[in-house]
Parts: structure tokens; C-alpha cells; sequence
């Protein structure tokens, strides 16, 4: 599919029949949707007073028509809804554009000619491209046909002339956004065979190449020459997978006037979890293969950073591992050393993401000493419990990088909730035999006290934020009659750097 940005319709579409012609008129429930429903109707030879009665611009009502008059073979009336922010926008054209893909022609129309609709071009078209998505890919019995989303297809975007230079910069950041966001989504729906902690490190190597960000990648061995002990306990119960801890670097200090901000990212790179010898109930656990969520924000952001050329320096880390039963599995009681030098007593072995990202904060700081860090993870579900699947639970000791990720969450709708951080929690981590347990024993404030763990290991650093996503990585779409992944993450990070 091609994206064309143009100011009025070519000479042909209006005077002489070619292929079947859409035209797509998106419209926000406001004062003004008389007046415009009036004009549709009258370039359609339709009856004003019927078209307003029949259509209120609901959010995702949508009405077909098919005009008397030369010039469009159809017309889609998209409802917006009262007052739409910009994550409307996205959802709103992903479901219209998903549900008639194979029913739209070669090239379809969108008029978005008004000061609303020009400014979220780029959550617009990242909503059309993000359609193109299917989660069906070990199908054998796939339906063929046309799709919409072919490489000779195109959709052509009416804007004010004077726009249309601003449109196209928004048109590609949303096309890229989208292409990195369908990237991480199939990676996260990825069943646990296709998808292990060496296919996580191909990946980061892959998008590494194509993007420009420098990767490392350490197998079994040189994580233990690392002292990575927290990530290869866990792994422990994997045979056939062993570990993998991936460090991806993106630097543009060199071609910058200024100093740039270093931000460190570590996500929990968890391919799939079974809880371990603490084992999972099987309600849940084939949802467990969205437990590398946090790994796939990170990987997204950098794709976005570097594909953005955002004047940053941004590092990602990865642990990367299954949680797996077996004879050498961890066991409840174990006590870790960790590449902190701090020693964790196991209580839970199904609290494992904690135990795994304690290296990775641990290794972020001691040897790139960031500016800011922010991890995230699919964590507890006990931040399900407190927030549902409506918000992300963020716990940080910066109240100014709260409150920028805060902002950041509410203008993509990615949304997040400020959960506190007092050290009133921090004796439910208090161990007898070690530093730290993994584990509070009472069954209250999991999000918190998961958060007080974590921050045993960052060793103090002023300005670190942690993400508990359980809740929003996987989640209800139209992709699926079951939940699939969302790329949670990928768009609040790039905001929050873009908005640096």
C-alpha cells in the first residue's frame, strides 16, 4: 500500500469511471456534523434530513452509502465520537480498515480537510497501517482474495494544500510506528516454540542491522563469566533453551552540539513461563507466551529511536529466558547471587521476572551509569487486580518522570497509573537469610512490594521508573476471538523521548 498526501482529487477520478472508487469521511460527533452530513449529502444526491437522522458519529459507527451522483462508487461515514483523543483515532481506523480489507478497492479516498482530522494525520494513519496485522500466520487454511494492503494498492489522504508538507512527515512517522508495532506484536503472539531466548537475541541482532543500534548478545557461558546469576537461575529449568542477555546500544553523541540524555531501558525477557516448580494453574498459562511483553517495548523503542533519529542515547537490556519445570529447576528456599553481589531468597519460583531483571537493572547501571531508567515488565497480577486492563501500574522515586510518563500515557492512550513507592512496603521484601526475598508472605500490595525488590538493585539511582504492564500487553481486539499482543509500550516510550 501506497500513502499519497494531496490537496484535491485527480482530474480523472472526477470525470470519468475507472475502477470502483471509496471515498472514506471520518467525522467527530460535535455541533458541526449537521452541516457536514448536509454537504455529503448533497455531493451524493442523498436527502440531508435522512442522512442526519441515520448517523450520529458514534465512536466506530460507520454507515455505507451509495450515491445517486457520478463520482464515488461508495462512500464510509466513520464515527469519532464526541470529543476523540489521539488513541481513538487509532483504534477507530484500525477496526474500520481491518473489518473491510478484502472488500475495499485498489485505492480508497480519505478527506480529513478539517483542523482536527489534519492534526492526528499520524495516529490516523497508523491506525490504517496497523490493519494490515493478522495473527493467523500458522494457518493452512487461509482465505485468499484481495486485501487492501497489497504493495499496488494506495490510499490518498485530502488535506488543506497548505498541510500537506506537515501531513506527510505524519503520514510516515505513523507508517513507521505501525511497522515496528506489527513487528514487536508478532514476536509477543509467537507461540513458545517458535519463539525462545535465542530468537529473541536474532531479532535484536536483525533489527540492529536494519535500523542502525548497535547489539551484543551473551549465551550461557558468558553470562556466567558476567556473574549474571539472578537470569541463569531462572533459566535453569531449560535444557533445550538456555539464557541469552542482549545489551543494544544507540548513540548519536557524536553528531550532536550538546550532551544527550543517556536512557536505559530493561525489559523482561520471560519467552515463556510455566511459573516453575511454583507452577502456573492451566487456565492462564497460554497466555504465558506474552510474558517477554516488557522485552518487546524495549526492542520497539529502540527500532523507533533509531528509525526516528532521536537525538538520544538510549540503551536496552534484555535477560532473556524460559521459566521452565525440570530436575535442576529453581527451587522455593534457594537463595541467588546476583550480579549486584546482593543474595535473593527464593520464595515463589513463579516470581521470576523479578529475579531476572534484578541483573538486568543491576548490569544497566554499573556499567552505563543512564541519566534516566525505565524498566518494564508483564510482572504481577496483582496490578490486574488494582487497575484492570485499562491502565499500566508505574512506580518510580522521580516525581518529574512520573509525571512526563504520566502525560506521555494519557496523550497516546497508553495509559498508566501512579502506584506509591514508600518505604512503609519495604520490610514485606525483608529476608532472614538473605538480602532480599522474592516474595512478599502476605497476599496484599504485589504491584508495590514487586517494585521495592526491584529497587534493591538499581543502587540507588535518583531518576528510575518501573513499568508493570501485565495488564496491557496482551489484550481484546479485532485481530482474534482470543487475546493477542498489543505493543504496549512501543508508542509511550517514542513519545516520551520525542517529547525530550
Amino acid at each position: 500500500m501506497k500513502i499519497n498526501i494531496s490537496s484535491q482529487l485527480p482530474v480523472s477520478q472526477t470525470t470519468s469511471p475507472i475502477a470502483a472508487r471509496v471515498m472514506v469521511y471520518p467525522f467527530i460527533a460535535n455541533e458541526k456534523l449537521p452541516e457536514q452530513l448536509a454537504r455529503v449529502a448533497r455531493q451524493a444526491g442523498l436527502v440531508a434530513e435522512t442522512l442526519q437522522q441515520d448517523f450520529k458519529a458514534g465512536l466506530k459507527e460507520t454507515l455505507a452509502l451509495y450515491p445517486s451522483r457520478k463520482g464515488f462508487d461508495k462512500i464510509y461515514l466513520i464515527g469519532l465520537g464526541k470529543n476523540p483523543q489521539p488513541a481513538d483515532f487509532t483504534r477507530v481506523f484500525r477496526s474500520f480498515f481491518y473489518q473491510n480489507k478484502k472488500k475495499l478497492p485498489a485505492t480508497v479516498y480519505l478527506y480529513l480537510k478539517t483542523a482536527k482530522l489534519e492534526n492526528a494525520i499520524e495516529y490516523i494513519v497508523n491506525g490504517v497501517c496497523l490493519a494490515r496485522y493478522e495473527i493467523g500466520v500458522f494457518k493452512t487454511d487461509a482465505q485468499q482474495g484481495t486485501d487492501f494492503f497489497e504493495t499496488d494498492t494506495a490510499l490518498d489522504i485530502l488535506v488543506a494544500e497548505k498541510n500537506i508538507g506537515k501531513a506527510q512527515l505524519q503520514a510516515t512517522a505513523g507508517e513507521q510506528m505501525a511497522n515496528t508495532q506489527s513487528r514487536i506484536m508478532t514476536l509477543v503472539d509467537a507461540p513458545a516454540n517458535k519463539k525462545y531466548p535465542e530468537k529473541i537475541a536474532e531479532f535484536a541482532l536483525k533489527s540492529g542491522e536494519m535500523y542502525g543500534f548497535d547489539v551484543k548478545v551473551f549465551d550461557q557461558k558468558q553470562c556466567e563469566a558476567l556473574g549474571l546469576g539472578a537470569l541463569l537461575a531462572v533459566g535453569k529449568g531449560s535444557t533445550e533453551n538456555p539464557v541469552r542477555f542482549i545489551v543494544m546500544e544507540y548513540n548519536l553523541s557524536a553528531m550532536a552540539q550538546k550532551p544527550l540524555k543517556k536512557i536505559g531501558l530493561v525489559g523482561k525477557g520471560v519467552t515463556f513461563d510455566t511459573g516453575g516448580v511454583s507452577i502456573k494453574g492451566a487456565g492462564s498459562m497460554s497466555y504465558m507466551k506474552s510474558d517477554m511483553g516488557g522485552a518487546g517495548a524495549v526492542l520497539g523503542a529502540m527500532e523507533m529511536a533509531a528509525k526516528l533519529q532521536l537525538p538520544v542515547h538510549l540503551i536496552g537490556v534484555i535477560p532473556a529466558t524460559e521459566n521452565c519445570v525440570d530436575g535442576n529447576s529453581l527451587k522455593p528456599s534457594d537463595v541467588i547471587h546476583t550480579y549486584s553481589g546482593k543474595t535473593i531468597e527464593v520464595i515463589d519460583t513463579d516470581a521470576e521476572g523479578r529475579i531476572i531483571l534484578a541483573d538486568g537493572l543491576a548490569y544497566l547501571k554499573k556499567n552505563y551509569e543512564p541519566d534516566v531508567m525505565i524498566d518494564l515488565a508483564t510482572l504481577t497480577g496483582n496490578c490486574i487486580a488494582a487497575l484492570g486492563y485499562k491502565a499500566a501500574g508505574l512506580l518510580s522515586n522521580n516525581d518529574q518522570l512520573a509525571q512526563q510518563l504520566l502525560e506521555t500515557g494519557q496523550a497516546t492512550g497508553e495509559k498508566l497509573w501512579r502506584l506509591p513507592l514508600w518505604d512503609d512496603y519495604k520490610d514485606m521484601m525483608k529476608s532472614d537469610i538473605a538480602d532480599v526475598k522474592n516474595l512478599s508472605s502476605l497476599p496484599i500490595a504485589g504491584a508495590i512490594t514487586a517494585a521495592k525488590f526491584l529497587e534493591v538493585f538499581i543502587d540507588e539511582h535518583p531518576n528510575w521508573a518501573h513499568l508493570d504492564i501485565a495488564g496491557m500487553a496482551f489484550g481484546d481486539s479485532e485481530y482474534g476471538s482470543m487475546k493477542s499482543a498489543t505493543a504496549f509500550g512501543v508508542r509511550l516510550l517514542t513519545d516520551w523521548m520525542r517529547g525530550l
